[in-house]
C-alpha cells in the first residue's frame, strides 16, 4: 500500500437571484422557478479516476458513494423533496483534467464537488473550490496538505499522518527506539521517509533509511543493510511490480523474523504480492472487509459485496453531501457550518470533522494477513480511535 501523499452543484449569482425571485413569487422554497412541479434537484459533481493508474481506487470510491447516498437518504436518493443529481466525470488521475471538469461543473450550476482519488488532483481542485465558493469533499487522496487547505475543502478519507501514527502504534513509546524506512528512491520514498521522521522521529525515535533504486531487482544487499542496522521497527513503503521479489528477499534473509516490519495494507488485489511473507508482516490499515461491524458497514456490504480499501471514503462523502444539503440548502456557507464539528457514524465507526482545519478524525487499524496463493484474509488486531490517530491542528489557509 502506498502511504498516499491515492480511488472520486453550483448556481451562478444570476441563477441564484432568479431562484430567489421565483421563491418570493411562488411563496414556497420547494417550487421551481417555473412556479410549481417538482423541487429543483441538488447538483453534485463527482470528479474521480474512472481510468488511469488509480482506476481501481476510483471504482471503489463511486460504489461506496452510491451505497452511502442510499443509506443517508433511506433509499430515496432525495433530501426532502429534492433529488440528488449526480454528474460523474473521469479525471484519469490528471490534475489538469480535474480542474477543467470542476470548472465546467461549476459553470453549469454545481455547488458541491466530490471525488479526488489522487492527491495531486485534490491539491489542484481545492483552490478552485475556494475561488468559486463551492463545497469540495476530497476522497481517497491521502496527502496531509488537503487538511486546512481552505474553508471550502473537506475530506472523506484518511490522511498520511493517520497512517504513520498507526505504524508507530506497533512499537508503543517511540522514545529511544531505532526506526528504519525502506523505500525506493524518488518522490514517493521521499514523502514516506519525511512522514516517518516527522511523526515517529518527532515522538523520540531515531529514524534512518535504506533506499533502493526504483529499477532494483536484487534486494539481498538492502536486506543486509537493514539487518545490520538492527531496528526496532522497519517501515516499508514500496510500490510497483518488484514488490513480490522484495518481500521474498526480506523473508529469506531473516529480516521479517528479526524485527517488527510494518507496511500499509493496500486493496485486496495486492495481497498476493506478499506471498509467504504476508503472515510475518504487521499492517497498518485504513480499512478492509470485516474491520468494523457498524450499521453503515453492513449497509455497504449489502450493496457491494466484499468491501475494499476505499469504499468507506465514498460512503462517508455521500453522508457529508446529504448533511450539507439538509442543513444548508443551496447556501454554501451554511453547508460549511453544518459540516464543521459534525460527528457521524459511518462505515469505520464514529467520524468527527474537526472544525479548525476540517481533518477527518476516524478509527484506524492494526491488521494481520493469513492465507496463501490468491486467498488471503485480513483480521483486525487492534482498532485505534479517532483521537489516538488525530493529526496536529493545521492553520486554515484561505
Amino acid at each position: 500500500m502506498t502511504i498516499r501523499h491515492t480511488r472520486r452543484v453550483f448556481l451562478s449569482a444570476a441563477t441564484m437571484m432568479a431562484a430567489a425571485v421565483a421563491v418570493t413569487a411562488c411563496g414556497s422554497p420547494q417550487d421551481t422557478a417555473s412556479g410549481g412541479g417538482d423541487a429543483a434537484p441538488v447538483k453534485v459533481g463527482l470528479v474521480y479516476s474512472q481510468s488511469g493508474p488509480l482506476a481501481s481506487y476510483g471504482k471503489q470510491y463511486i460504489e461506496g458513494f452510491k451505497a452511502g447516498l442510499d443509506f443517508a437518504t433511506k433509499g430515496t436518493g432525495k433530501v426532502g423533496d429534492r433529488k440528488i443529481e449526480l454528474t460523474e466525470v473521469d479525471d484519469a488521475g490528471d490534475p489538469a483534467k480535474a480542474v477543467s471538469a470542476a470548472k465546467d461543473l461549476i459553470g453549469k450550476g454545481t455547488k458541491i464537488i466530490a471525488g479526488s482519488t489522487s492527491s495531486g488532483v485534490a491539491l489542484q481542485v481545492a483552490p478552485i473550490a475556494a475561488q468559486n465558493k463551492v463545497l469540495f469533499i476530497s476522497g481517497p487522496a491521502a496527502t496531509d496538505a488537503v487538511t486546512g487547505a481552505n474553508k471550502y475543502t473537506f475530506r472523506s478519507g484518511r490522511q498520511s499522518y493517520q497512517d504513520v501514527v498507526t505504524a508507530k502504534s506497533f512499537i508503543g513509546d517511540a522514545t529511544g527506539k531505532k526506526v528504519v524506512v525502506f523505500a525506493q528512491d524518488g518522490a514517493f520514498g521521499d514523502a514516506n521517509e519525511a512522514a516517518v521522521k516527522a511523526v515517529i522521529g518527532g515522538a523520540g525515535a531515531t529514524v534512518s533509511s535504506v533506499r533502493a533504486p526504483a529499477s532494483a531487482t536484487e534486494f539481498t544487499p538492502f536486506a543486509s543493510q537493514i539487518k545490520a542496522a538492527k531496528p526496532d521497527l522497519l517501515f516499508v513503503a514500496w510500490a510497483g511490480t518488484t514488490a513480490p521479489a522484495m518481500w521474498q528477499t526480506l523473508d529469506q534473509q531473516g529480516v521479517l523474523a528479526s524485527t517488527t516490519v510494518v507496511t500499509g495494507l493496500d486493496i485486496r488485489a495486492s495481497w498476493p504480492t506478499f506471498g509467504a511473507a504476508g503472515s510475518k508482516i504487521s499492517f497498518l490499515s485504513h480499512y478492509f472487509d470485516g474491520a468494523s461491524d457498524t450499521e453503515a458497514a453492513k449497509a455497504l456490504k449489502g450493496k457491494v459485496g466484499t468491501v475494499d480499501l476505499f469504499h468507506p471514503d465514498g460512503f462517508a462523502a455521500a453522508q457529508m453531501v446529504v448533511r450539507a444539503v439538509q442543513e444548508g440548502g443551496d447556501d454554501v456557507d451554511k453547508m460549511i457550518k453544518a459540516l464543521e464539528g459534525w460527528q457521524f457514524d459511518s462505515v469505520k465507526g464514529q467520524m468527527t470533522i474537526r472544525p479548525e482545519d476540517h481533518a477527518l478524525l476516524q478509527p484506524m487499524y492494526q491488521a494481520k494477513l493469513t492465507g496463501s496463493g490468491t486467498a488471503y484474509t485480513a483480521t483486525a488486531q487492534k482498532t485505534l480511535t479517532g483521537d489516538e490517530t488525530a493529526p496536529p491542528v493545521t492553520q486554515m489557509k484561505g
